[in-house]
This record gives structure tokens, sequence and C-alpha cells, in this order.
């Protein structure tokens, strides 16, 4: 459980550093066994989207968490980053308010503050 808030402040400090927009952590441990939270963001462009993903993944490294699988980084709209215990989504604008992962998890718990953690 601690590895997971760890997890979960490093990725939002990454996100953060590389200008993510609308950053939220939906907490989802008591609606899912996915994960115990996501973390979901956006990009203005997919050169931020990858920075974004690629910063996450480098600053977890460093901290010895390595992501199990990613998905979707070539195009760019939409990167998933699971770290089994936490998923972090890095959306374009347009794929985020498409997919409107924050509706389909409103059953999770919103953190509006990492220190909440």
């Amino acid at each position: 459980m601690e590895a997971s808030k760890e997890m979960v402040k490093l990725a939002a400090a990454a996100l953060a550093e590389k200008k993510g927009e609308d950053i939220q952590i939906i907490d989802i441990r008591e609606v899912s066994v996915l994960a115990d939270y996501f973390i979901i963001a956006n990009g203005s462009n997919p050169n931020q989207v990858q920075a974004m993903a690629d910063q996450v993944q480098e600053d977890l490294a460093k901290a010895g968490y390595f992501c199990s699988q990613v998905e979707g980084y070539q195009n760019a709209s939409w990167v998933l980053l699971d770290y089994r215990d936490i998923i972090v989504h890095v959306f374009s604008r347009e794929d985020r308010l498409f997919y409107d992962l924050e509706r389909l998890w409103r059953d999770g718990k919103t953190i509006l503050d990492v220190n909440e953690l």
C-alpha cells in the first residue's frame, strides 16, 4: 500500500514537471481489483504526451519501480503506463475528452491533493 502511494506521488510530480494538464488521481481500491490508483493527465501535443510518459518512467525507475506494460506510446494520443498498483493515463486533450475516464470511474474517490494519501 505504501509503495503505491509513493508511486502516485512520484508520477504526479513527474507529470507536473512536464507541464501536464489537469492531473487527476482516483483511488479505485474500493471499486476495482485492477489497481489501487489511476492517474490521469493530458498534454497539448504528441511530443508533450510522450515527454510526460518518459518522465514518469524515468522518475519511477530511479525509485526502483518499473513499468510492466506501456501501450499507445507511438501514437501519443493515449499512453497507458501499467505499474500494477497504479495505472497512469496520459492523453491528448481530444482523446481525454472523448474517453472521459473520470466519468467512467466516478465511483472511485478523487484525491485532490497528493498529501492526502
